[in-house]
């Protein structure tokens, strides 16, 4: 049992101001791991008071010297990154090996990569008679998700804190453990108090304190749809910034003179990536009709590769859900799915033979996918890959654009530069090409329902600054 029973606020661990605790459940034995403190309003009040209190000092800082802070904190992330995978992988469910390079490299990326984005950053510029400033927003409110906890903070509060902002940090309660890491991290550099705060609790009670309050000037945002509009909504009470990172259901454009076998094993993987509890999963594929055969093969073979198994074993490729509640929201897709005649490849309803501990799911593979059906639209966040046929180019186009995200997505041709081209025709935030590799400098975010604004390098950093002009 991990139990942990401080809030960190104003650079001290103090107890919180209710008297209740979250279970955190592990995802593949469905035990209880540990608890965090269910915070409540007056905790969101004295964590605030202390960013706010923290501020000025910290925005007058020079940027290099924010930087190493952010360096020293990457640092301590460095020395527990075995600790963090573990933990991360026990939370959400996301097999070792992956969660090694993601759930504890990310956020070492993050803080690393401070000090090159405000090198040379245009923190000041002259624009003929005024002096252009970009200055921080001021206290952030963090509110993370649950299916990559540590790196959505850091994604956050790297840059906020790089920009000159002090941040109030709300993880998600399915997650939370990892984030008390990091505090521990930051403690123990000595950063000085009030720049980093952590308030667990729920959506309804520490969430919605934070997006509401008065003396917190922006709110970045990870997680779903629905939330992200609450989210804005309370904050558009009183004008306050937000930057919201959303849903997606992204679209792989297979076009038809790319590499088969390469494109759809590579999709197949892309989609499967955390048991596909992945905002900018590529969970549409679409392919030509006259290769749907060929495809559906080459999928069916690829997904028997992504076995489901402990996250700790060697040979796992694919670990569990990450509680109840999305097994059943996943397991009601899949049958939805069924019902509506989309032809099921692989995988299907109920548990994978021999895991009946653990929220484990079949790897499922649907062709002759439409794009009116439920599957083709609505965000799943399990491994669940939807086939969709398409006779030509602009149809492809067509049907990729034909949703209300827009987040991620993929082309795959032989031609570089075709693929380039069709994905200029895509309104997502972000397009691989040929499988092109996460760029953790490159803006990350949406178009439609998949948000407002970019997180991770430059562009993340302009988020957390304000604009003033000063003529001269």
């Amino acid at each position: 049992m991990i139990a942990r029973d401080r809030i960190y606020v104003g650079g001290e661990w103090v107890a919180s101001a209710g008297t209740g605790t979250i279970e955190v459940v592990e995802a593949a034995t469905e035990e209880v791991m540990g608890s965090v403190p269910e915070g409540t309003a007056d905790d969101v009040d004295r964590a605030v008071a202390a960013a706010r209190a923290a501020f000025p000092g910290w925005a007058r800082t020079p940027a290099e010297e924010r930087a190493k802070w952010c360096t020293r904190i990457a640092e301590g992330i460095g020395g527990r990154m075995d600790e963090l995978a573990t933990l991360v992988s026990r939370e959400v469910g996301m097999v070792k090996q992956h969660s090694m390079l993601i759930q504890a490299g990310l956020p070492y990326a993050s803080f690393s990569s401070v000090a090159g984005v405000v090198d040379g950053f245009p923190f000041e510029e002259r624009i003929g008679s005024s002096l252009v400033v970009r200055e921080p927003v001021g206290v952030v409110g963090c509110i993370t998700p649950w299916n990559y906890p540590l790196h959505q903070i850091s994604a956050k509060v790297a840059l906020a804190l790089g920009a000159g902002c002090t941040v109030v940090v709300k993880p998600s309660e399915v997650a939370p453990l990892n984030a008390f890491v990091l505090a521990e991290i930051i403690e123990q550099i000595g950063l000085p108090p009030g720049l980093f705060n952590l308030v667990t609790g729920t959506g309804s009670v520490v969430g919605e304190a934070l997006a509401g309050h008065p003396d917190v000037d922006m709110v970045s945002f990870t997680g779903s749809t629905r939330a992200g509009k609450r989210v804005a909504e309370l904050a558009s009470q009183r004008v306050a910034r937000v930057a919201l990172e959303l849903g997606g259901k992204s679209a792989n454009v297979i076009l038809e003179d790319a590499d088969l076998e390469r494109a759809v094993s590579d999709g197949v993987g892309k989609c499967f990536l955390n048991s596909g509890q992945t905002c900018s999963a590529l969970t549409r594929m679409l392919v030509p009709r006259s290769r749907l055969a060929e495809a559906e093969e080459v999928a069916r073979r690829t997904a028997e590769r992504f076995a489901p198994g402990d996250p700790f074993g060697e040979d796992s490729r694919l670990g569990p859900l990450v509680s109840q509640a999305q097994w059943d929201r996943v397991q009601g897709y899949i049958q939805t799915g069924i019902d509506e005649g989309a032809t099921v490849v692989a995988g299907g309803l109920g548990r994978p033979d021999g895991l009946e501990r653990g929220y484990y799911v079949q790897p499922t593979i649907f062709s002759e996918v439409r794009t009116d059906m439920t599957i083709a639209q609505e965000e799943i966040f399990g491994p669940v890959l939807s086939i969709l046929p398409y006779d030509s180019e602009a149809e492809a186009v067509e049907i990729a654009n034909d949703s209300i995200y827009g987040l991620a997505g993929g082309v795959w041709s032989a031609s570089p530069e075709h693929a380039i081209d069709v994905a200029r025709q895509i309104r997502t935030g972000q397009v691989e090409i040929n499988g092109g590799a996460f760029n953790t400098l490159a803006p990350f975010g949406g178009f439609k329902q998949s948000g407002i604004g970019r997180e991770l390098g430059r562009h993340g950093l302009e988020e957390f600054l304000e604009v003033k002009s000063l003529q001269l």
